[in-house]
Order: structure tokens, then C-alpha cells, then sequence
């Protein structure tokens, strides 16, 4: 599976322990790396579908000091989708009044009629692109007919109600930002934490440190602001549990087998 990892504080916290910790399982995630830095209404994406250990742009990148109050990244381990930049996290994609949505997914969409309609919209061939494509619909949906931008209580009602349409047999651990609210979700056992820091929170597929680390919970989702939980989602009953078939099925389609 892939892997994540995110930061939403109040203030900027040196992360290069944590950003090397983190892309030092490259070689088990070896289909491409990613980051993302929130700039106000701007977003700088970093990314190449290479193994993250095997970057010598990343290795020059992770030497000098990098700071954030907010980011994603991503380690690629493909299940669906070929080995190339636009396959790789996080995804963009703006809504019809501006704002900027930043995606990474760690799972696999096995059963959802309604992503399958949106393989046109996308860029690349991933499931997970596919999720943003649909969010971002529904998003423009909505504000057309209200004639205005959502609120983030309406954009958080609204994506909440998309996790519980389409986790129904699918993995959806995921990140997504929106500028305003950094939205978690987890509904596979023991594959996403965090840590709560001064200020904020840093969210990891895997603890990176000795710090106290705790399980993200289970089939909800949340929302952080400025490092602070505002938003609790429906609890639904969706986990996801692999089955040794459909797994077997998904990495020979992706080996073109």
C-alpha cells in the first residue's frame, strides 16, 4: 500500500526528521513520491514517479531546512495506474470559484459506479485522482446552485457525505486539504496515526519518532484548522478488510498480466 503523511499546525515546525524518516520506506513504495507546501491561496507540488530513495532532486531537497505549517506527501506503491507523473500525489484540482483541493490517498476503489463515470475528467489512470475528480463535481454542484462559495461547514458536510457513499468496500485512507480545513480519514485497521504536537498535529501511515503516537480514528472523518479539531464526521460501519482474491486480481491487472 501507499503511504502518507501531513502537517496541520498554527505555526511552521522544521520537518526534515520526519520527511526523511518517512521516505526512507521508498524502496517498499517505489512508484513515485510527492509533497505539497500550502503558500495562502497558492500551491507548490513537488513530485516524480520515481522511488523516493533513488531522487537525487528529493536527496538535495531533504538537505536544506524545510519548514511548514501545512503539507501533504505521499509514497507510491501502485495498484492502479502506470508509473508516471501524472499517476503520482497528491492531485489539484480547483473548484469553479478558485479554491485549491490537495489529495492523497492511500487505497484501492474497488466497487463505486459513480467514480467510474469521472475516468474522462481525470489526467491520469488512478482510482484515487478519480475520488478528487468527484469531489470537485459535486463541489461546483453545489455552489451553483447556492450561487456562492460553500461554507468550510458545507464543504466538511458535503465531503463527509461522499466517505460514506463510496467506502463501501473500498480503502479510503486519505488526506485532503482545501485550504481551510485539513481533512483525515482512515477505514483500514492500524495504517494511519498521529502525533499531536505544539500547535498542531503530524499524520503518518507509520509513527517516524519515539514520540507518543495514537491511531487516527476509525471510519470517520475529521477535520483540522490551524492545528486545532473542529469538524467530527459520520460514524459509519465501512471497514475495509482485504481479501486475498480481489488483492491478487488488482496486482496482476497492474502488472498487465
Amino acid at each position: 500500500m501507499c503511504e502518507l503523511f501531513g502537517i496541520n499546525s498554527s505555526k511552521k515546525i522544521q520537518l526534515n526528521h520526519l520527511l526523511k524518516e518517512f521516505f526512507s520506506d521508498g524502496d517498499e513504495h517505489p512508484h513515485g513520491w510527492g509533497m505539497a507546501f500550502f503558500y495562502g491561496d497558492a500551491v507548490s507540488l513537488e513530485k516524480q514517479p520515481e522511488c523516493s530513495l533513488k531522487s537525487r532532486y528529493l536527496k538535495q531537497r531533504l538537505q536544506a531546512k524545510i519548514e511548514a505549517d501545512k503539507m501533504i506527501a505521499h509514497i507510491r506503491l501502485a495498484t492502479r495506474g502506470t508509473m508516471d507523473y501524472e499517476n503520482t500525489h497528491p492531485f489539484v484540482r480547483r473548484d469553479f470559484y478558485g479554491r485549491s483541493y490537495t489529495f492523497a490517498h492511500n487505497g484501492t476503489i474497488f466497487e463505486s459506479d459513480v467514480l467510474e463515470s469521472f475516468v474522462h475528467c481525470q489526467e491520469g489512470g488512478t482510482d484515487s485522482e478519480r475520488i478528487l475528480c468527484y469531489l470537485i463535481s459535486r463541489i461546483n454542484a453545489e455552489e451553483k446552485e447556492k450561487g456562492e462559495p460553500l461554507s468550510k461547514e458545507e464543504r466538511f458536510r458535503l465531503f463527509d457525505e461522499i466517505i460514506c457513499e463510496i467506502a463501501p468496500e473500498n480503502k479510503l485512507n486519505l488526506l485532503l486539504y482545501d485550504g481551510e480545513l485539513f481533512y483525515i480519514h482512515t477505514n483500514f485497521r492500524d495504517s494511519l496515526y498521529y502525533c499531536e504536537i505544539e500547535g498542531g498535529v503530524v499524520v503518518s501511515t507509520r509513527p517516524l519518532d519515539k514520540k507518543p503516537w495514537k491511531k487516527v480514528p476509525m471510519n470517520q472523518l475529521i477535520a483540522y484548522e490551524n492545528g486545532k479539531l473542529i469538524f467530527t464526521g459520520t460514524k459509519h460501519d465501512y471497514e475495509f478488510v482485504e481479501n486475498e482474491e480481489k488483492m491478487k486480481l488488482l496486482f496482476l491487472d497492474f502488472a498487465n498480466l
